[in-house]
């Protein structure tokens, strides 16, 4: 049995993050974030539709629309601040993991927001998130920090950048920021260097790659500097990275042997742990699938809509990653919580009722 109080606290912290997303006004005449997160919760639970579960789906949808996707993030970054003095995180010298996650639409891909797709199995776009977590090897679940909706053609420099402002003030220093292959570009390796962070980027096997690879035997582990030009507004900018290339080491994921390749601006390199290093990057990828658990399932073209969601599904994770990881598994949080606010609710509900019944003389 999860404690009752710390449940509430839980709720209260889930209505506030809906009301000021949503500018809305607790305790008032108008509906809120006490009476939303109940029907809210229920489908996180059953990751299912709004509709399925309750009869204000189309209340929350046209309050969702009313707001821009920054009022979602910055809204989810103070309820951030607010609960990580709790922890112990914030005396960390963080390792951080960023990725790309996406949901998947069906139809006429008519926004910005919505990214072309192929077609096959009738996804003819997705909705793209970048998201931002705390890896690392003393802490045991990726805690999500901030995520944001990019729209087509976004850069990813300038938003990795954005976010790694917002978080740093977070930590005591950001020690290592990991990225797959997605985001191996000149202009983000420069950017991260300028803005003086260490990054380690698992690099495609290009022609450099290739090349320097090549005379490799297997088992061998060298590092290689490499110079780069960024063109800037009409300026061109240098940059140099260094490449750790591994020659067929072997992977127990995959059980077989594979080469290793990438670029980091650190000033010390221990290529016998870099392997393991980046490895703490995949909890990432973990944590989506955990967080799709909480999915609340949408048709809708809305960024908003779609973005809040997704949000609100992160803050469950953050939540339980922080209070009840120890005490219960994700799912049993969700089915602890969404029971909670229900009975809460009908609770208020009851009372109003009865003052309502009492005041008309029945």
């Amino acid at each position: 049995m999860l404690n009752r109080e710390r449940l509430y606290r839980s709720l209260t912290t889930l209505d506030i993050f809906v009301d000021k997303s949503l500018h809305l006004t607790p305790k008032s005449a108008a509906l809120s974030g006490f009476n939303y997160n109940k029907d809210l919760l229920k489908a996180s639970m059953a990751n299912t539709y709004l509709e399925t579960v309750g009869n204000r789906a189309d209340s929350i949808h046209l309050a969702v629309k009313s707001v821009n996707p920054s009022d979602i993030y910055w809204t989810y970054l103070k309820t951030l601040h607010t609960m990580l003095p709790r922890t112990c995180f914030q005396e960390h010298d963080a390792v951080m993991a960023f990725d790309h996650t996406d949901e998947e639409f069906y139809g006429s891909v008519e926004t910005a927001w919505i990214h072309n797709w192929t077609g096959e199995h009738a996804v003819t776009g997705k909705f793209k998130f970048l998201t931002c977590a705390l890896v690392g090897r003393d802490v045991p679940e990726k805690v999500p920090l901030l995520s944001i909706p990019v729209h087509v053609g976004y850069s990813n420099p300038a938003d990795v950048s954005f976010m790694l402002e917002l978080v740093r003030p977070l930590f005591r220093s950001i020690r290592l920021a990991l990225f797959d292959r997605g985001f191996y570009n000149n202009e983000l390796m420069l950017t991260l260097s300028n803005s003086n962070v260490p990054y380690l980027i698992f690099v495609p096997k290009n022609g450099p790659v290739k090349g320097a690879l090549a005379p490799m035997r297997s088992g061998d582990m060298r590092t290689v500097e490499h110079e780069f030009r960024v063109n800037r507004d009409k300026t061109v900018l240098k940059g140099e990275t260094t490449y750790a290339l591994l020659r067929q080491i072997y992977e127990r994921r995959l059980d077989r042997c594979i080469d290793w390749s990438f670029a980091t601006n650190r000033q010390e390199i221990d290529l016998g742990d870099i392997v393991s290093t980046y490895r703490q990057r995949w909890n990432i990828e973990n944590a989506f699938r955990m967080q799709d658990e909480a999915a609340i399932r949408s048709k809708s073209k809305e960024v908003s809509i779609r973005f809040f969601y997704f949000a609100y599904g992160q803050l469950l994770q953050l939540i339980w990653s922080v209070f009840y990881r120890e005490e219960v598994s994700f799912k049993g949080m969700l089915i602890a919580l969404s029971d909670t606010c229900t009975e809460r609710v009908e609770r208020a509900e009851g009372k109003a009722a009865g003052k309502r019944s009492k005041a008309d003389g029945i």
